[in-house]
């Protein structure tokens, strides 16, 4: 059986990050868009994760 290649789920945990501050920075609340970037994006990176642990 080959492996494949693992799914990279820290790329989707900067952007999630990054889009959460510059969201947040439009809205006058920076550090709310960071913290909700950073949610998201661990949730995101975690699924991603568990999908690519049960592939092999």
């Amino acid at each position: 059986m080959t492996k494949g290649k693992p799914i990279a789920g820290g790329f989707f945990l900067f952007a999630l990050i990054t889009i959460g501050f510059v969201w947040g920075a439009a809205t006058g609340q920076a550090m709310r868009g960071v913290l909700l970037g950073t949610a998201v994006g661990a949730a995101v990176a975690l699924l991603l994760w568990l999908i690519d642990r049960r592939r092999r």
